[in-house]
């Protein structure tokens, strides 16, 4: 969870025992809890009007979908299973693979 291990949870807790002293601590737990609570429901709600704002196309409709990089990366992966798909098309005529050692062709005219 947020990339936090066992260890830097007990530095935090550690930390947080210190500045706000073990009769706080219990009060401040609770209140996080329900801002976390308040949060999800929030997002539920958010993704239930999206939902029904844009019909029954989109029912299955989760919020880390519309995160850019999941749609870039579903995307990429999709190109690349296509491509797998398709035949290799044949080299074009006149073309041939460089030997080595070999420059390619520059034409001074173009650049």
């Amino acid at each position: 969870m947020f990339g936090v291990g066992l260890p830097e949870f007990a530095v935090i807790a550690f930390v947080a025992v210190l500045v706000f002293g073990p009769d706080r601590l219990p009060e401040l737990a609770r209140q996080a809890g329900q801002f976390v609570r308040k949060a999800r429901g929030f997002a539920n709600a958010a993704r239930d009007e999206l939902r029904a704002e844009l019909g029954p196309e989109y029912a299955d409709l989760e919020l880390r979908d519309l995160d850019p990089r999941t749609i870039v990366r579903k995307h990429i992966i999709e190109a690349m299973e296509d491509e797998d798909d398709e035949p290799r098309r044949p080299a074009r005529h006149g073309l041939r693979p460089l030997a080595d050692g070999e420059l390619p062709p520059y034409d001074l005219d173009a650049t």
